[in-house]
């Protein structure tokens, strides 16, 4: 299940989508219609202009643009970004891969059926940009 934050950074991202011809959007904007609470968002844009996806301007005409075309940035991207590993179990993870304790990877039918789904989620998410976002 993805976070909150990361429901709200997809929704943001979407929104900036749908506007980027206009240039820098206000976080007060994108607040006020995607319904996301402000200081929350300050700091998901936050994140996502030190990861190089976007950036900002001060002043007059000001607010945050995109530093990479929407139609490059992958969903699986985003997610990995706001909340880490894609897969449900820390051995199954590609990125962030953690041995189990308690368990021998080979013979492990969980293991097996994480990484499955694990690949079936990625099928998804990697061949999704936020370009594909949209909400009504």
């Amino acid at each position: 299940m993805i976070s909150k934050k990361t429901q709200y950074g997809l929704k943001a991202l979407s929104f900036m989508a749908q506007r980027e011809q206009q240039g820098p959007i206000l976080i007060a904007d994108i607040s006020t219609e995607r319904n996301i609470p402000i200081k929350f968002l300050e700091a998901i844009l936050l994140d996502l202009k030190k990861a190089g996806l976007l950036d900002s301007k001060k002043g007059k005409g000001g607010g945050y643009y995109f530093a990479v075309p929407p139609s490059a940035i992958k969903v699986a991207t985003v997610i990995r970004l706001l909340d880490g590993p894609i897969a449900l179990l820390p051995c199954a993870s590609l990125n962030f891969y953690k041995k189990c304790e308690d368990c021998d990877e080979i013979t492990c039918g969980l293991n097996h059926i994480m990484k499955e789904v694990r690949d079936a989620s990625l099928g998804i998410l990697e061949n999704r940009t936020i370009s594909d976002i949209s909400f009504s």
